[in-house]
């Protein structure tokens, strides 16, 4: 009996009925999935793992390739507002009725002859977006792996190219305790005699080492590829090409020079395949947008929205915050999962903050705006708590941004960070909700 919904709405609330777990490690059941619909990618497919750094990674790529003039297929997770987010079609995200027909495919793939294989919701939506792509003509699919690499739906396709970002403590619980069993499920993206490049300076011994038993072509920062950069510019030298003279990529931020040199290592990896000019790096650079990263709403008082939410890229944060400049008062919209390491973020931005407001999320996973207060005031007091720093409670990123709007000064900032889920919760359409007085009306 196949299911058959007419909206997207009505497909996404399927999909979140299907599985009772949201995340169920194990390939097998997509890979099976996967076959019965016969999904293949006709083009070269880069598929990006890693902590932090993998949406502006994505971006890049993307740009660089639209420069150049190929048509593009972006997958990225989790969206800031709307679903269909998740999906860009040669820059353009895909609209919702693009996707159901992709949705229905995959639950007829899913239940036949009364076989019927469970499917978590992101393996579910993962497989519809997939298909969706696979069928529209591209010259790239750039694929971002959703948690860890080896166990993620995305790794049923095997990519030409892999790349791994930085590598960090998050998602204990599915992935190991430590650099090295992370690192090892990052690793599993890479396929034998394909380049992986891998962008964290620091990368775990055990990526390393899985390359070499597989026998990928292991491309390394700091040996097969490296950045130089002063105030002005920057330059890139890979395996036998050199970029030199570049302004420095739109996308704010201390890492994304590290992301940027793993995007030309990628390319420099596929240049017989698909060849990019130095023209479209430079431009594709210099004009990639990624909402939410470091965004710096202009305006009084200054917005920063970030969605941080784990301490590495709390610390990237936090370095970017410093490099502002002077703000007389910082706020801080703040609102989080609970099972992430909530102390150190808190504790690294901290010094920073002079007045918090913790917010309740919509989603179950989400920390309770009492319970981060209460984390930050023992944060706080082991920090000596000398200076006075408020804090107050709100039901929603929206009513926590409007108490910050009415309490600052013209000259102060609110940063909104935390989540997709904070983040995500302050925009309509891309645009920050506020009211006249941030608009100077």
């Amino acid at each position: 009996m196949h299911t058959t919904h007419h909206t997207l709405e009505d497909w996404l609330r399927h999909c979140e009925q299907l599985h009772p777990r949201n995340i169920d490690m194990g390939l097998d059941r997509v890979r099976e999935v996967a076959q019965r619909m016969a999904l293949r990618f006709d083009c070269p497919v880069v598929t990006v793992a890693g902590t932090n750094g993998k949406g502006s990674t994505c971006a890049m790529l993307e740009a660089v390739a639209l420069q150049s003039g190929y048509r593009t297929g972006v997958y990225t997770s989790p969206h800031l507002v709307h679903f269909e987010e998740r999906c860009r079609i040669h820059g353009e995200i895909v609209g919702a009725s693009d996707l159901i027909a992709h949705f229905a495919a995959v639950e007829s793939a899913r239940v036949q002859n009364g076989d019927e294989i469970s499917l978590t919701y992101f393996e579910f939506t993962t497989l519809a977006i997939l298909r969706l792509m696979s069928q529209s003509r591209l010259d790239l699919a750039i694929l971002e792996v959703g948690l860890g690499g080896r166990l993620d739906a995305t790794n049923v396709i095997d990519a030409d190219c892999a790349i791994i970002t930085s590598i960090d403590i998050d998602h204990t619980e599915f992935l190991g305790p430590d650099r090295e069993s992370i690192g090892r499920e990052k690793a599993g993206i890479m396929r034998t005699g394909r380049p992986v490049v891998v962008s964290d300076p620091m990368a775990p011994q055990s990526v390393v080492d899985h390359a070499l038993e597989i026998g990928a072509d292991l491309w390394r920062f700091g040996q097969d590829f490296n950045f130089s950069g002063d105030k002005q510019q920057w330059s890139w030298a890979g395996r036998g090409r050199r970029y030199a003279g570049m302004a420095y990529p739109s996308l704010r931020g201390a890492n994304q020079l590290i992301n940027a040199s793993g995007v030309l290592a990628a390319f420099e990896a596929l240049r017989e395949r698909i060849p990019v000019t130095a023209q479209a790096v430079r431009n594709g650079l210099a004009m990639v947008e990624l909402p939410g990263r470091f965004q710096i709403v202009p305006g009084q008082p200054t917005l920063v929205l970030d969605v941080a939410h784990n301490p590495h890229s709390v610390a990237a944060l936090t370095a970017n915050l410093d490099a502002m400049g002077f703000f007389p008062t910082t706020h801080a919209v703040f609102g989080a999962m609970a099972d992430k390491d909530l102390a150190p973020m808190l504790a690294k931005v901290g010094p920073l903050i002079d007045r918090w407001y913790f917010t309740n999320l919509p989603t179950p996973r989400a920390e309770t705006a009492a319970v981060l207060q209460q984390k930050w005031n023992a944060v706080h007091m082991v920090a000596g708590g000398r200076r006075a720093v408020e804090s107050s409670l709100h039901a929603d990123p929206v009513a926590a941004l409007q108490a910050a709007v009415e309490a600052a000064d013209p000259a102060d900032r609110i940063v909104v960070f935390g989540s997709f889920y904070t983040v995500g919760g302050v925009l309509i359409n891309g645009t920050p909700r506020l009211h006249a007085k941030h608009l100077g009306q």
